[in-house]
């Protein structure tokens, strides 16, 4: 899953010779930590979409208009936005494993109350709690991985760190599917038991984080003493050569416009990947589909080939050290396909080809864009909240696209102008993101 990187000298600060030494280091890095970095994301995204699968029967179960849905699906990020920054905060204190334990702790406690919602307030109340109690988790993993992988070898890590987007799409749409038709029972119906079974995992994932992560290469006990002293001077080496190019304080950079710039550009985007991962069921519906179960199976498609799109682009963006256009042209493809759902005519597997391709340039932005991100703070005091800060103030497109989609679809009776509303914002984004970010300093 993890390719061999040739890296640049330069990178790891000792001779070229070492080459083989270096492979086998990061490769071992790799392996140790990205799988369960991978499958919490796995979870957690999961917990946050599931939503948009449950809604298939909790709609009418609770008589829900699609506003009251778009509005509960969209004030998680409400809550998320609020205590986002506050979280990083805290992670610097206290490191990245306890943060991350608690984190998923806390949010798959709320994952399992959500079987019990019965009002739009104790919908509201819910959605809310789960992102203010999930809020850190993706900046606080973004930057767990930067203070491990050096820029040449980050945009993969993210890369496959990031397919958790589509895979929990791949697994969750069948899963969903199955839980709402075949589980019924102890009061409880279908849409009650999917929130409890993909919830549980928080928990149990969390203190699994808790025992077995490091917070850096000079506690990591499974590495050698030379291999603890080469990460530790190939990072050392860099943050220094980047700290020369990139706002060093605080201060500097909450006030810096390309902060706030990559920050709208993250906004469209997550704008573009929530309008895919909370309607992407309801699409498919209106192409003729109406059985939950082969939903769940037909939504696997285009969230399935997304995963492999996105590991490839971002290989290749790592290969040529280009990240400005691997981004923007992402999220062109992706817009393109989604101003051309609404003329489709009632044809599932057309819906699904363009659902794929919009899936596939949508998604691949975040790892790209966070590149990008990570790249131009790395080696400044100010990393982890930049980081933080990007993140929930994009985030804020996590609300604002279910729940205005959501209200266009009740007053309009139809998702085609949201669709078109999200295509604009992603163009606009694809242009900000072109302006905005810098440009390469080297190539591999």
């Amino acid at each position: 899953m993890y390719r061999k990187i040739q890296p640049l000298a330069s990178d790891l600060n000792y001779d070229t010779s070492d080459e083989q030494a270096q492979s086998r280091l990061y490769r071992k890095v790799a392996w140790r930590l990205i799988p369960l970095l991978f499958i919490c994301y796995v979870v957690a995204y999961l917990d946050r979409i599931n939503v948009g699968f449950a809604k298939l029967q909790m709609q009418d179960a609770l008589g829900f208009s699609d506003t009251v849905y778009g509005l509960g699906a969209g004030i998680f990020f409400v809550g998320y936005f609020l205590f986002e920054v506050p979280s990083n905060l805290i992670l610097e204190r206290i490191g990245a494993k306890k943060t991350i334990a608690r984190i998923m702790i806390c949010w798959g406690i709320v994952g399992c109350l959500m079987a019990h919602v019965s009002s739009p307030t104790g919908f509201y109340v819910l959605r809310f709690l789960l992102g203010a109690f999930e809020a850190g988790f993706f900046p606080g993993v973004v930057y767990y991985i930067g203070c491990w992988f050096p820029e040449a070898r980050r945009g993969h890590m993210l890369g496959i760190f990031m397919t958790g987007i589509p895979i929990a799409g791949l697994f969750g749409g069948p899963v969903s599917g199955w839980a709402m038709t075949s589980l019924s029972g102890f009061g409880m119906a279908g849409w009650q038991w999917l929130y409890i079974i993909e919830a549980v995992p928080a928990v149990l994932l969390g203190i699994v984080a808790l025992i077995y992560l490091d917070d850096s290469a000079k506690t990591a006990k499974w590495l050698t003493s030379d291999e603890r002293d080469r990460l530790t001077r190939a990072l050392a080496g860099e943050s220094e050569r980047n700290s020369s190019r990139a706002d060093s304080s605080l201060r500097t950079a909450m006030t810096s416009p390309r902060l706030y710039a990559l920050a709208f550009a993250y906004f469209a985007f997550i704008c573009g990947t929530y309008a895919v991962s909370f309607w992407l069921p309801t699409v498919l519906k209106s192409s003729g589909v109406t059985d939950v179960a082969r939903i769940g199976w037909y939504s696997a498609i285009p969230f399935g080939i997304s995963a492999l799109g996105m590991v490839w682009l971002c290989r290749n963006s790592d290969r040529t050290m280009e990240r400005r256009w691997h981004t923007a042209l992402a999220a062109i493809a992706g817009a393109v396909a989604l101003a051309l759902l609404p003329h489709v005519p009632a044809n599932v597997s057309v819906t699904i080809v363009l659902l794929t391709v919009a899936a596939t340039g949508i998604f691949a932005t975040m790892p790209l864009f966070w590149s990008i991100a990570t790249d131009y703070f790395s080696g400044t005091s100010s990393a982890a909240v930049a980081i933080a800060f990007i993140n929930s103030l994009g985030l804020v497109g996590g609300f604002a696209s279910p729940f205005v989609m959501g209200w266009l679809k009740t007053v309009t009776g139809s998702l085609t102008s949201g669709l078109y509303l999200v295509t604009g914002v992603l163009l606009l984004g694809a242009l900000v993101l072109l302006w905005c970010a810098p440009r390469p300093t080297r190539r591999v």
